[in-house]
């Protein structure tokens, strides 16, 4: 019993559950309980009878559990709204105080069961078996209505069909029949009740009738389709064909007959034109593209149709009067031979199909699918007729596709990269070697047999399965996941993953499969090039360190100015979302900017007074100093050609070169205005500080003409918005 339960729990994994309960904690119990048990809840809450109405208006729902008392709401008005909108939905009752005459109250009302808060382990299993009652309930009204629907249907059938339905009793008086046996007959309604068959047949033919019905009587065996001549009302006279079975009332004893009538007059005439038909039937072989043939008893060709030629090179006359294995491939001579021999002996043996080669008058081999039946007359055999249709061609494209699936199998077993296909449940359907190999396992059938839980078993963080599979789920695939795998002896390695699911043609998932390559020495030689990388950063950033201590010792009325316009150059960056790496090279660069100044005579940096033009040209080849400095430095950023464009202007007004707009680097557009700012707002030697309002209405004034204006916006944004203020 408790695997039943199980079972069916499993069956009913997403369950859409409506709450009645005005306690959010109590839901949480429920839910969690469900869960544990196996369902996957969809749930909604309610407390009042209009928000009930109104969601079992809107969706539709598995079950409801409902709390026994609420404040605005009982289960006795669930139970009572539920049976006044005529919705079949078990319903539970969930309480912590109710008494079993309470409970046995809610029940006669109309409650599935009922569910003690402090003993929940009920709550599974009774919603297991309320699920599959509502199943039992559903397919039982879904079984009546076909029910119904069928009679309607055969009552429909009965008066629509173009053949005559019968019922006679045991005598051969009509008890019922359908409108179209009037039709046939050619009596009313209100005449044939009643009637006799002797009223509509000649003696010869109601003898018939009673040797056919006797029988059926005798043996209870329904009559094989029989005909004979009627005389209509009206004195014409037509051929009908009918069935007899017995019928049989509710003890299982004989009280009539009933069957199936129809006018066969037509058809006798049609038979009269049978030699239009045999012409007829040789026009169309004649015209067909398959070879057919026609033989007699002893396998001897009498026909065969000009396709032959066209296909195997032969002339009618040069086949006929010979025997209708010649040219056939030896090895299939012996099966053709057996078949045909059922064919010639047993006059009910269904028409053989099967494959045979024939040689061309050129000797290539031909394949064909062939179609054998014999030719009766008067239950005698008198020869057989075959057909065979040319499928050289498809064979040869069947054989080209066996040799691509046993390439395929090849290159499967043979790849380096470990291939798989799993169910969602997490295990292996298959896997090829090299899966095994990845994984330290000797095949894959140990694989298979041993993992029984791939989440579990080879992830290391088997919460990494569920996103691939949720992701295979919302975009169809994975590619280049990587996670760690754990090998047999227990060691972890490194995984790249690409991975899709199979599916029906009703989209349903039939398993997944995919590609899993081994990357744990990729993955070494990448950590170890990230700390190679790390190791090299922070040994550029001690060098440009140096350098810009070696700056403000010769300049020491800018000290510190440096280092300013790379904390300022570095948020304004930041604020720019430029990558990290950006960030980083701007903040270097800045740091040194101004390096080039090493080669500029100390007492022109430190004077006082306002420089001659031609001190003022010597201050400018500060950049390309700088730059010469740095050029053959191999940095990570671009720094030379930085600190070498940081004094151009987009408009061209800048030196040394005189660049405009997208001509100058980003960073360096950035490292200008950073500058700028900082230069107007501090002291200088020949000047006090300005103040940082002088310096942003600077930037602002001159935004668009001397400085990009997304750089000038971000400082502005610093500055006025985010407090930024430069450190001492």
């Amino acid at each position: 019993m408790a695997e039943d339960m199980k079972s069916t729990i499993n069956n009913h994994k997403s369950l859409r559950i409506l709450i009645v309960e005005d306690s959010e904690d109590d839901l949480l119990l429920m839910i969690r309980e469900l869960k544990k048990g196996g369902f996957n809840p969809v749930y909604e809450r309610v407390d009042t009878a209009a928000a009930m109405k109104k969601v079992l208006k809107e969706n539709h729902w598995d079950i409801i559990l409902c709390d026994y008392k609420m404040p605005h709401f009982s289960a006795p008005s669930a139970i009572a709204l539920l049976k006044e909108i005529k919705i079949d939905i078990p319903i539970l009752i969930i309480s912590g105080k109710i008494g079993e005459e309470t409970a046995a109250e809610c029940m006669l009302l109309g409650a599935q069961d009922y569910i003690m808060k402090n003993n929940m382990s009920r709550l599974c299993p009774a919603v297991a078996r309320e699920l599959e009652e509502a199943d039992s309930r559903s397919k039982r009204k879904e079984m009546e209505q076909a029910l119904l629907h069928s009679q309607e249907k055969y009552q429909n059938i009965l008066e629509n069909i173009e053949d005559g339905y019968y019922e006679v009793d045991l005598a051969g008086n009509f008890t019922f029949f359908n409108s179209s046996l009037c039709r046939i007959i050619g009596y009313p309604k209100e005449e044939m009740i009643g009637m006799d068959n002797r009223q509509y047949t000649d003696k010869e033919g109601a003898k018939k009738l009673f040797h056919v019905f006797n029988q059926v009587y005798k043996t209870g065996e329904p009559s094989k389709e029989f005909d004979w001549q009627i005389i209509r009302k009206d004195g014409t006279k037509r051929h009908i064909e009918a069935s007899v079975s017995l019928l049989k009332d509710s003890s299982g004893n004989a009280s009539g007959f009933r069957g199936i009538v129809r006018d066969i007059t037509e058809r006798k005439e049609i038979e009269d034109k049978l030699r239009e038909s045999e012409q007829m039937f040789r026009t169309l072989t004649e015209q067909s593209s398959d070879i057919i043939a026609l033989v007699n008893r002893e396998g001897v060709v009498t026909y065969e149709n000009p396709a032959t030629e066209k296909i195997l090179g032969f002339k009618a006359e040069e086949r006929i009067g010979g025997n209708i294995f010649d040219h056939l491939h030896h090895d299939d001579l012996k099966s053709a031979a057996n078949a045909f021999n059922v064919l010639a002996k047993d006059v009910d043996a269904p028409p053989y199909r099967g494959e045979v080669r024939l040689r061309d008058k050129n000797g290539s081999w031909h394949t064909f699918d062939t179609v054998g039946s014999h030719l009766v007359q008067d239950r005698s055999i008198t020869g057989g007729i075959i057909s065979l249709r040319d499928i050289t061609k498809r064979k040869k494209t069947e054989e080209a596709l066996q040799k691509s699936e046993a390439k395929y199998r090849h290159l499967v077993e043979d790849a380096h990269e470990g291939i798989f296909q799993s169910t969602a449940e997490g295990r292996h359907i298959t896997v090829n070697q090299a899966f095994a190999n990845i994984l330290g396992y000797d095949s894959p059938e140990e694989v298979v047999k041993n993992i029984t839980d791939i989440a579990h078993q080879i992830y290391v963080n088997p919460e990494d399965r569920t996103k691939i599979l949720q992701t295979i789920d919302k975009e169809g695939s994975v590619k280049g996941y990587e996670t760690e795998f754990y090998r047999k002896d227990g060691s972890k390695i490194w995984v790249s993953i690409n991975m899709h699911a199979v599916r029906d043609d009703q989209g349903k998932i039939l398993y997944y499969q995919g590609i899993d390559q081994d990357i744990t020495d990729k993955k070494r030689i990448e950590t170890e090039r990230q700390e190679n990388i790390e190791r090299l950063r922070r040994s550029l950033g001690a060098t440009i360190n140096a350098m810009a201590v070696t700056v403000e010792t010769r300049d020491p009325y800018t000290a510190g100015h440096q280092r300013r316009v790379a904390d300022l150059a570095r948020a304004i960056a930041s604020e720019m979302n430029l990558s990290s790496d950006q960030v980083d090279g701007i903040r270097m660069a800045s740091m040194i900017h101004d390096i080039g100044k090493i080669s500029i005579p100390s007492e022109i940096l430190a004077k006082p007074t306002k420089l001659t033009e031609l001190e003022f040209n010597l201050i400018k080849t500060h950049s390309q100093s700088g730059y010469n400095i740095l050029k053959d430095i191999n940095f990570l950023w671009p720094v030379a050609e930085i600190i070498l464009q940081h004094h151009e202007r987009i408009n061209g007004s800048g030196y040394p070169y005189g660049l405009k707009g997208d001509e100058i680097l980003l960073e360096a557009q950035i490292l200008a205005v950073a500058d700028v700012v900082e230069a107007i707002s501090s002291h200088r030697p020949y000047r006090p500080a300005f103040g940082i309002n002088i310096a942003l209405n600077e930037i602002t004034k001159n935004r668009g003409i001397l400085y990009n204006p997304k750089v000038v916006d971000a400082c502005l944004r610093l500055f006025n918005d985010k407090n930024y203020k430069f450190s001492i």
